[in-house]
């Protein structure tokens, strides 16, 4: 079992700053960032994997870094530029089975309870 704990959220106008962290319980190299809005489907937003490879959302490129610390025991998301649109919570997701990066949402099997990010316009 991996617990996962998120921190970090908070309320920000458009144009603003956020990180958000997660903790993890134990070394984890497949995690990732999925954020659902009021009303949507939760959707991905960054990951990273083996090799440190990393996905990020056509929705986040360029504004969203995805990284982890060494120990690969907590994952962070550095968000720039952030848009209204950008207003969900966010959660961190950690994968057993690790063989690249993945984006769906079937390839993680522990989750944290979500921090959530308000983007005021």
């Amino acid at each position: 079992q991996v617990q996962l704990v998120e921190s970090g959220g908070g309320s920000v106008q458009a144009g603003g700053s956020l990180r958000v962290s997660c903790a993890a319980s134990a070394y984890s190299v497949c995690m990732a960032w999925f954020r659902q809005a009021p009303g949507k489907e939760r959707e991905g937003v960054a990951a990273i994997g083996s090799g440190r490879t990393t996905y990020y959302a056509d929705s986040v490129k360029g504004r969203f870094t995805i990284s982890q610390d060494n120990a690969r025991r907590t994952l962070y998301l550095q968000m720039n530029s952030l848009k209204p649109e950008d207003t969900a919570m966010y959660y961190c997701a950690a994968a057993t089975y690790c063989n690249g990066v993945y984006s769906k949402e079937r390839a993680y099997n522990y989750w944290g309870q979500g921090t959530q990010v308000t983007v005021s316009s």
